[in-house]
């Protein structure tokens, strides 16, 4: 199989259901800063400090989450009136919400806003996250214009936070200081 098809040399693409539309198009860009994601997760992934235990539970975990993330991606390229293939539930939601429980636990308060940055890893992590929160935007512009499973949005929300969660708890992991907002 190529990897090359060439149906999309004249700017257009396909949904999920083989519907034909211009590469710009708002589903097109919702699902496309999924993939951005996930790849930027990947990057973060790929920082992280060789045969820690910690940084094997958080491998385990994110795959669970960009697999979850792709599915998210398939939701988008579903055109209203098709059915999805894995759709985006509610425990998905509960997942992160859970996983954001458990590592939150042990971190410092917050008392400030923070910088983006420390560890290599956490800085990318934090570059994953406003990258979701873009996905979110995007969907959520999707949802204004046609029926978009709320569950999506619910979990792109989540996700940034999870990713806010991570960062924090990669530096915590590492010793690598936190630098706070001082106004």
């Amino acid at each position: 199989m190529k990897i090359y098809t060439k149906s999309g040399d004249k700017g257009e693409t396909s949904l999920v259901s083989g519907v034909r539309v211009p590469k710009f198009a708002d589903r097109v860009d919702a699902y496309g800063t999924c993939d951005e994601a996930n790849s930027q997760i990947g990057l973060a992934l790929s920082l992280l400090p060789a045969g820690e235990e910690w940084a094997a539970s958080l491998r385990s975990t994110f795959h669970v989450i960009q697999t979850k993330l792709f599915h998210v991606g398939a939701e988008l390229a579903t055109p209203e009136g098709k059915e999805v293939g894995w759709p985006i539930a509610e425990e998905d939601v509960t997942y992160l919400e859970e996983s954001i429980d458990k590592l939150a636990a042990d971190q410092p308060p917050l008392t400030n806003f923070i910088l983006p940055g420390g560890h290599p890893a956490a800085a990318a992590f934090h570059v994953a996250r406003t990258v979701v929160r873009r996905a979110e935007r995007k969907a959520v512009h999707v949802a204004q214009q046609e029926q978009v499973n709320s569950a999506v949005v619910k979990y792109l929300n989540r996700l940034s936070d999870y990713l806010f969660v991570v960062a924090r708890h990669v530096n915590v992991q590492t010793g690598t200081a936190e630098q706070y907002l001082h106004e």
